[in-house]
């Protein structure tokens, strides 16, 4: 079984950028469909961008033209580039398999003060 463990989150100001690792235990590479997620305070947890063999990079409509999802199997990462972050993008990320089908990692928390 694959473990997933993100890190790269912080405190950052609006405007700022975080770029975020999810290092897996086991090879990657013949794991099509990865993304990541968010949980913020008080709500469910969401995707917010994946990358699949049938569809390429997609992201949700509230990070689209911010956020970049990357990966790399050779060292078995998937990246997760944010730009111009803002308060609402605090949470706590994670990545996963698309649909999730890994154990959850311990995710990685990102805070963006105004």
């Amino acid at each position: 079984q694959v473990q997933l463990v993100e890190s790269g989150g912080g405190l950052v100001q609006a405007g700022g950028s975080l770029r975020l690792s999810c290092a897996t235990s086991g090879s990657i590479r013949g794991v099509s469909d990865m993304g990541w997620y968010r949980q913020a305070p008080g709500k469910q947890r969401e995707l917010v961008a994946d990358m699949t063999i049938a569809a390429g990079t997609n992201y949700a409509d509230s990070v689209k033209g911010r956020f970049t999802i990357s990966r790399d199997n050779g060292k078995n990462t998937v990246y997760l580039q944010m730009n111009s972050l803002k308060p609402e993008d605090t949470a706590v990320y994670y990545c996963n398999t698309k649909p999730p089908i890994l154990d959850w990692g311990q995710g990685t928390q990102v805070t963006v003060s105004s």
